[in-house]
């Protein structure tokens, strides 16, 4: 499907390219629109997902009061909770940064339900329905309450794999975390579907108001929400009245009424990449060339990241939009095979390793 894989050279890297190499899910098939990344991108998040999934809701308290929602995957036919064999891998699905819960990242957890996976969303507090018991929301790059659900997951399923996919600008979240915890995430793999990797370049540059508009106004609605109990921190005014994503953003992060800090402050403790040189975890990125929200590929891509670390690989295609890579065969969208089809691989070449350096399997 003319896709590269750009990473530096390893024995884990070759095992990946015989991987992808042989498996169907690059063969995309033809999209009759390659041009239009705009309309693919619309035409992969609008869809509803087939058939709709049951959610499980899970509420988990943070130290600090808060809450984050867990919401367990177990298909059309009402399955319990978190069900599953205990020792059957755990997916964290990671939304985007708006909360929005699309249903092509639905779809990926109904295709990894069928595969035998254990899918869970990970929703941020104020989030998707989750309820705002504390004053905050959770910054751009800030890991803390991601880092607490890992901790929860490991504890519920000690015994399963535990795997992490993040669609669009949700991936500054992941990558933040992988940089930051390096070989203590507790991950096995992840994967990250068209990142964002430079945050503040990104909010600065803006995007094509077809997707900017529509996701500000997803983001004020939740906000309005919580009127009463932003007010004391935040000017709600400003803040319902922004006029782009970088005003909201730095509204609601920087001109805080208890800790106003710097545009650049914020971004120093936010920045997606900003310890990826401390990530220990395998991490396939999939993008498109003609991104149109990611921006151009030749200024939003970090080719050096991956050409440096033996954990960073990047599969670059030229037509997929923005989390569309869409097909006309079953499933809609090859990236969510491809992603599939990554972790299998991962976990072939673990198993492999393990046998001959003869390592015991970790507890």
């Amino acid at each position: 499907g003319h896709c590269r894989l750009l990473c530096k050279p390893s024995a884990l890297a070759q095992h990946l390219v015989r991987s992808l190499g042989r498996s169907a899910a690059l063969r995309g098939g033809r999209w009759p629109w390659p041009r239009w990344p705009q309309f693919q991108m619309l035409w992969q998040l609008l869809q509803p997902p087939e058939p709709e999934p049951v959610v499980a809701r899970e509420l988990l308290q943070l130290p600090d009061a808060g809450l984050v929602a867990l919401d367990w995957l177990v298909g059309p036919w009402g399955a319990a909770g978190g069900g599953g064999c205990v020792s059957n891998p755990v997916l964290l699905l990671i939304p985007n940064a708006a909360g929005k819960v699309t249903g092509g990242l639905l779809q990926l957890g109904l295709r990894a339900l069928e595969r035998g996976f254990i899918p869970v969303v990970f929703n941020r507090r104020g989030h998707n329905g989750c309820p705002l018991t504390t004053p905050r929301f959770q910054p751009f790059g800030d890991p803390g309450d991601l880092r607490e659900a890992v901790t929860y997951l490991r504890c519920r399923h000690p015994s399963a794999s535990l795997l992490a996919v993040s669609e669009g600008s949700g991936s500054g979240l992941l990558l933040a975390y992988l940089g930051e915890s390096g070989s203590s995430s507790r991950l096995a793999a992840a994967a990250c579907l068209s990142p964002i990797f430079r945050g503040r370049d990104w909010f600065e540059a803006g995007m094509p108001w077809l997707y900017e508009w529509p996701l500000l106004l997803h983001l004020k609605q939740g906000l309005s929400r919580y009127a009463g109990a932003l007010a004391e921190v935040v000017d709600m005014d400003r803040l319902l009245g922004s006029r782009s994503l970088r005003e909201l953003e730095e509204t609601l992060f920087c001109r805080t009424r208890s800790r106003p800090t710097s545009w650049e402050s914020y971004w120093e403790r936010n920045e997606p990449l900003r310890d990826a040189d401390e990530a220990a975890v395998p991490v396939l990125c999939l993008c498109s060339a003609d991104d149109p929200v990611r921006g151009p590929p030749g200024q939003s891509l970090p080719r050096e990241l991956f050409r440096s670390s033996p954990y960073f690989f990047l599969l670059l295609t030229p037509h997929g939009g923005h989390c569309g890579f869409p097909r006309r065969r079953p499933g809609r969208c090859w990236a969510h095979e491809a992603v599939l089809e990554y972790f299998r691989a991962m976990a072939e070449f673990l198993r492999t390793e393990e046998r001959r350096k003869g390592l015991p399997r970790p507890r």
